[in-house]
């Protein structure tokens, strides 16, 4: 653990003590530090700090020993798109509300980081999605951590998605959208429109409509083998395709096709964290509103 990449958020303006704290670790540890380029432009212009570092991260190359996520899920996830199918292990460390992939929280950065160069952690390899398009239309990185959502571009009338399964015929929705998710994006977008939480350790994804037509319509949990294949109508002649926040504008008709990654993203943890224990905390299960 000598090269460490750190990226950030920019909205965190008031996170500097805790951003201080960090780097001063970093450098107690001895360590080499390298940070992304955006984010160093928002400490050095914005936070009018500059901390020491052996350089900053340009392009999608890099050599690093662990990539250091500061700031909530929405940073993590832009931090596993940069890492992209370098088998950088990730850790998360979260100065937002919610986290579930950023679950160290900013009062653990010393004891995590202690813990992570003596080696004592676990990494979670976490399950990601591709999606294919006719003619790579998709113009972004085409791979989601969360999910891929297909959406109706606006507040006009519901889309119709015709979804099959393995090439067979499964339905066609009619709702404002599809959400297709991976076990860690089950707690996410998935999740606020219904869909069931999946361990991150299940081989599974999930189909979870938008504001569905039929009220028959239900969330549908698949093994990550099976290829979906999908097709959309809508009145407006376009939709939404969503990768983890990330969207672009299709036009309808256009085929696509969602499949298990090749690759994984590499997800440090810390042994004393579980995600039973995240549940718990973030979703307060078992909390009674009527203990103060």
């Amino acid at each position: 653990m000598k090269k460490v990449g750190i990226f950030g958020s920019e909205y965190q303006a008031d996170k500097l003590l805790v951003i201080k704290r960090l780097f001063e670790k970093l450098i107690s540890l001895e360590t080499e530090i390298f940070v992304d380029r955006d984010f160093y432009h928002f400490l050095t212009k914005t936070l009018n700090y500059e901390p020491i570092v052996a350089g900053i991260l340009t392009n999608d190359e890099f050599d690093l020993d662990v990539a250091l996520s500061l700031g909530g899920d929405g940073t993590f996830l832009r931090t596993a798109a940069r890492v992209n199918r370098q088998n950088i292990p990730i850790l998360g460390i979260n100065t937002g509300r919610l986290g579930f992939l950023a679950d160290v929280g900013s009062n653990e950065i010393e004891d995590t980081l202690d813990e992570l160069f003596k080696n004592y952690y676990k990494v979670e390899e976490r399950t990601l999605l591709r999606l294919h398009t006719e003619g790579r239309m998709f113009q972004g990185y085409n791979y989601a951590l969360n999910e891929i959502a297909v959406l109706k571009r606006d507040s006009s009338s519901m889309i119709t998605i015709h979804t099959s399964l393995n090439d067979e015929y499964l339905t066609s929705y009619q709702a404002d959208g599809l959400v297709i998710a991976t076990p860690t994006g089950s707690t996410a977008y998935s999740m606020s429109v219904n869909g069931p939480i999946i361990i991150p350790q299940s081989d599974n994804l999930v189909l979870s409509p938008v504001a569905p037509h039929s009220l028959n319509v239900r969330p549908l949990v698949i093994p990550d083998s099976f290829t979906i294949s999908l097709g959309v109508e809508s009145r407006n002649k376009y939709f939404l395709i969503a990768l983890d926040g990330r969207s672009e504008i299709f036009p309808a008709g256009i085929k696509l096709r969602i499949n298990k990654a090749d690759y994984t993203t590499k997800v440090i943890k810390r042994y004393n964290h579980t995600f039973y224990q995240t549940l718990r905390e973030k979703l307060m299960w078992g909390a009674d509103a009527r203990m103060k």
